[in-house]
């Protein structure tokens, strides 16, 4: 049985020797299980199973299944809602554990960045005590000290849009909550 295949599964009406492996199945599929039957050997069998919960079979029954599956299929909703939320949160903690990473460097990584292109503007002050070869490297190195410089400084640039906006939000918290205490 494809657990894909299905959100919940209600089960009754079945015989008592075949009950059992089919909820040993329907356990192993880790989706909401519904049994409707008798209180006394349904509650023998799924014993080893408290996924599964069991409806009565009385009066009414029927409504309860329904109303029982909508809540239950909510529930399930929003269980998976909240593993992909947690799961996104995660990944989200390991990006900004990086950012505060490369917060930190920042200044060290722009210190030996300056100290590359002062050097490598010296160098290439004097081309005539270089080999062709030696310019055309030092030339590189220079450049893609430039692009490393560049890039540090679009980093600092975010870093000062994103402290603008956390303090924009915090106003405007601030903001809501004052007009909420205001109009109470």
């Amino acid at each position: 049985m494809n657990p894909e295949s299905y959100d919940l599964a209600i089960v009754g009406g079945l015989r008592h020797e075949c009950l059992s492996s089919v909820l040993e199945v329907l356990a192993a599929s880790e989706r909401p299980v519904l049994l409707v039957g008798e209180d006394g050997h349904c509650e023998r069998v799924i014993s080893g199973h408290p996924s599964i919960k069991v409806l009565p079979r009385e009066a009414n029954w029927l409504d309860t299944v329904v109303l029982v599956s909508t809540e239950t299929l909510k529930f399930s909703q929003a269980l998976k809602c909240l593993r992909q939320t947690e799961h996104a949160n995660r990944v989200l903690e390991r990006q900004a554990a990086l950012g505060r990473y490369l917060l930190e460097i920042r200044n060290a990584l722009n210190n030996s960045l300056t100290s590359v292109l002062g050097n490598s503007e010296l160098l290439l002050s004097e081309p005539e005590d270089l080999s062709p070869a030696a310019g055309l490297q030092i030339e590189t190195i220079r450049n893609m000290a430039v692009r490393m410089h560049e890039m540090l400084q679009r980093f600092t640039s975010l870093e000062k849009e994103l402290k603008l906006i956390e303090k924009q939000e915090v106003t405007e918290a601030e903001t809501k909550a004052q007009q909420v205490s205001a109009s109470s």
